[in-house]
């Protein structure tokens, strides 16, 4: 089986990776944050740097993928292809920091390789308001974060609302977390656990 988690930037997606990964016994898959080598250059200088970080998600998650399903074991991923495709590659292209010559490339090849693959079996969506994706953001400093705006983050939260709500690749479970804490609070990891129940349930 494979899960994946989907949200804005500081929606709490690796933190929910980790939770339900330790109480389902799944392998959980984690976003390469830390050896990503275009993350500080993108946030310094985006217009540079967008269509090589965006080719290296792309990359780093269709080979997550394949990993997946070669395991055959169940499996949580934290943030997916789509989001790539759907909401960070487009919102660049938006805002005139990829060149259309670059976004055309890229979509091609998000395009053939989505051909190849197979959508999650359960796709969590965390939605979040702006202001608490800035408090968590702000919350973790890292350094590279400090430079990502307001209008950043409200841009990719409409193509998120925008994705998620065409979406129909498998089963969707929306869980507005502004109200949610599952680091301090048990019982709303408990909520969010009781409503993948169902849904899991609902697979076999």
């Amino acid at each position: 089986m494979h899960i994946a988690v989907a949200g804005n930037i500081g929606a709490g997606k690796t933190t929910l990776t980790k939770l339900l990964a330790k109480h389902y016994k799944w392998d959980a898959h984690f976003e390469e944050v830390v050896d990503n080598p275009y993350l500080d250059d993108f946030y310094n200088q985006m217009e540079r740097w967008s269509f090589n970080l965006q080719i290296y998600f792309l990359n780093s998650r269709y080979r997550q993928i394949l990993q997946i399903r070669e395991s055959g074991k169940s499996v949580i991923q934290d943030r997916t292809i789509y989001e790539d495709a759907h909401i960070f590659a487009p919102n660049l292209h938006a805002m005139g920091l990829m060149t259309n010559r670059d976004f055309q490339n890229y979509s091609s090849l998000f395009e053939l390789m989505e051909s190849l693959v197979q959508p999650p079996d359960l796709m969590i969506y965390l939605r979040s308001s702006i202001p608490n994706l800035v408090n968590q953001i702000h919350k973790r400093g890292r350094d590279y974060e400090n430079t990502i705006s307001i209008d950043y983050l409200s841009r990719l939260n409409e193509r998120y609302e925008a994705w998620v709500h065409s979406y129909e690749k498998g089963k969707l479970l929306i869980i507005d977390v502004d109200n949610l804490d599952i680091v301090e609070n048990p019982e709303d990891l408990g909520i969010i656990i009781t409503k993948i129940d169902a849904e899991i349930n609902g697979l076999f």
